[in-house]
């Protein structure tokens, strides 16, 4: 269960319309190294962690990829709220437009809709973290690339707030592998599906 705070845990306030913007942004709703993708990744690993402070981290972190979805949100909005037809036209987002107004839907860049395919959950700790760490890194890179095109202050704040986020998610995702390790390393009998040879297919 979570409790929704009826506030942007970053304020978004942008005053300049600009769609083209919009859609580069839109990817980090609905992209391969979106926030939704995040958060679903982390609230479905976070059940075959095998420690306290793991399962925490990832119910914490995923429900933060939540509100960030909500600001991405909030900015993809404030960007196109008031565009003009011939706005939309230049920025290539008519075709967008023609699907769903001015709705914010989960999508990448190109348009193509968001996809369960852009995460996994195998079930093992430490291979959940490691990805996960590395899904970081790749929402940070995605979130510096935007960051080239951006122009408008009240755009960059926001989006550098994010990014910095991806940076500390980053270390948490690191410092939960270590007490994962740990854990691991002082178990005599590993967990079934820790264990390569449970299916008694190695040899003796």
């Amino acid at each position: 269960m979570w409790i929704y705070e009826k506030k942007l845990e970053y304020p978004v306030k942008i005053k300049k319309t600009n769609p083209a913007l919009a859609k580069l942004i839109l990817t980090q709703y609905g992209g391969p190294d979106g926030e939704i993708g995040a958060s679903l990744r982390y609230l479905s690993q976070r059940f075959t962690m095998i420690t306290p402070q793991a399962k925490a981290t990832l119910n914490d972190i995923g429900t933060e990829e939540l509100a960030h979805l909500e600001i991405i949100g909030a900015i993809v909005h404030q960007l196109t709220r008031d565009m003009t037809p011939e706005e939309l036209k230049k920025s290539g987002l008519d075709a967008y437009y023609v699907d769903h107004g001015v709705g914010i839907y989960p999508a990448n860049a190109s348009g193509d809709p968001f996809t369960a395919a852009y995460l996994q959950s195998t079930g093992d700790p430490k291979v959940d973290l490691y990805e996960n760490m590395a899904a970081e890194e790749k929402a940070r890179i995605t979130y510096e690339y935007i960051m080239r095109f951006i122009d408008d202050p009240d755009v960059m704040d926001p989006i550098r707030f994010l990014r910095e986020r991806e940076i500390v998610h980053f270390q948490r995702f690191g410092e939960s592998l270590m007490y994962v390790q740990e854990e691991l390393a002082n178990q005599k009998v590993f967990p079934i599906e820790n264990n390569p040879c449970s299916n008694k297919n190695c040899s003796d």
